[in-house]
């Protein structure tokens, strides 16, 4: 297990102001997206959102958090970084996450494998065409959860993607969703469901009588509200099955590509008490000290974001160079 050098501002201590100042207040800096619209198999869409580099350059795909996008500054702040390099970059959307609800009765959610897959097989082949020499994937916090389940689940399948990075995983969905229903947690819960609900609502327009509104209205957590939403619309019992099978903690000793899975130990969202203690051969697990829920704000006032992304694109050209030299060899 690797602890590598983040070291926090001391303007900013602690966990929750790691991930709340470098969620809302940082300054983002200004990608220049091109968007697409992809049907998807099932007859619903996502919007997808890309940053074209030079062609013959690497290519990478971040899939995003519970309710989040490319304006995110996780995702600003990694394809900014990938811009500098002339690398290319998409961010793909989850269903209901682009600024325009779907058109299916589901979602997305944390274990969603198969549309990882779909969203990586299709865009290998757009890297393909443009020459990329490496295909990498990145997760956050959900996406990155979903990310890792897929490569768990693929293994040797998963090996056209070069190198992959996790960051604030919800490894152990039980565990984090205990977390985030107590204490001050439940700043974040109410800022998930104040988004989550009213998509739900129009859901209900598009399909009346998908689940129970009153119960859906009456959940304060996200127990609850996968009780109602998210476990039954994706195939799952109830929030404790969905939890269960969902959570990536138990696939990471089956990952057979080169894989970083970063959580800070002071991240709200997951107490280091979840954190996995081992893996597989082919995992990097760090867990530096601090950081918060996808903080690692670096710098003096008003501080930067490029510590993550540097960290990210470290690990994957790292990784990969030690793989080719150890084909070559």
């Amino acid at each position: 297990m690797n602890s590598p050098a983040y070291h926090a501002p001391w303007w900013l201590p602690g966990g929750h102001l790691q991930t709340i100042y470098t969620a809302k207040l940082i300054t983002k800096p200004t990608v220049a997206f091109r968007r697409e619209r992809w049907d998807t198999p099932d007859g619903d869409f996502i919007d997808v959102d890309f940053l074209d580099g030079q062609p013959g350059k690497p290519f990478v795909v971040l899939f995003h958090g519970l309710e989040g996008s490319s304006s995110s500054h996780y995702s600003r702040a990694l394809m900014a970084h990938l811009a500098a390099l002339g690398w290319s970059g998409v961010v793909p959307h989850f269903r209901g996450c682009s600024g325009e609800l779907n058109r299916a009765p589901r979602f997305y959610h944390s274990g969603d494998a198969a549309e990882v897959d779909w969203i990586l097989r299709r865009t290998k082949t757009i890297a393909d065409a443009r020459g990329s020499s490496h295909f990498y994937a990145c997760g956050v916090s959900l996406g990155a959860n979903a990310l890792l389940r897929w490569i768990g689940e693929s293994q040797h399948q998963a090996e056209f993607v070069d190198a992959a990075c996790a960051v604030s995983a919800p490894l152990n969905l039980a565990g984090g969703g205990s977390a985030l229903s107590r204490g001050l947690n439940m700043i974040y819960t109410r800022m998930f469901l104040n988004t989550l609900k009213p998509k739900c609502l129009a859901k209900l327009d598009q399909f009346p009588g998908l689940f129970d509104r009153k119960t859906l209205l009456a959940s304060r957590n996200l127990y609850d509200f996968d009780n109602v939403v998210t476990a039954p619309l994706h195939g799952y019992r109830n929030t404790e099955d969905y939890w269960h099978r969902a959570s990536a903690i138990h696939i990471l000793e089956d990952i057979t590509i080169p894989t970083l899975v970063m959580n800070a130990q002071n991240d709200p969202f997951l107490p280091a008490s979840y954190l996995p203690q081992k893996a597989s051969s082919t995992v990097t697990l760090e867990f530096p000290e601090h950081g918060g829920h996808v903080g690692f704000a670096t710098g003096p006032f008003p501080g930067r974001i490029d510590w993550l992304p540097q960290r990210m694109i470290r690990f994957l050209t790292e990784n990969t160079s030690s793989a080719e030299v150890a084909v070559a060899a």
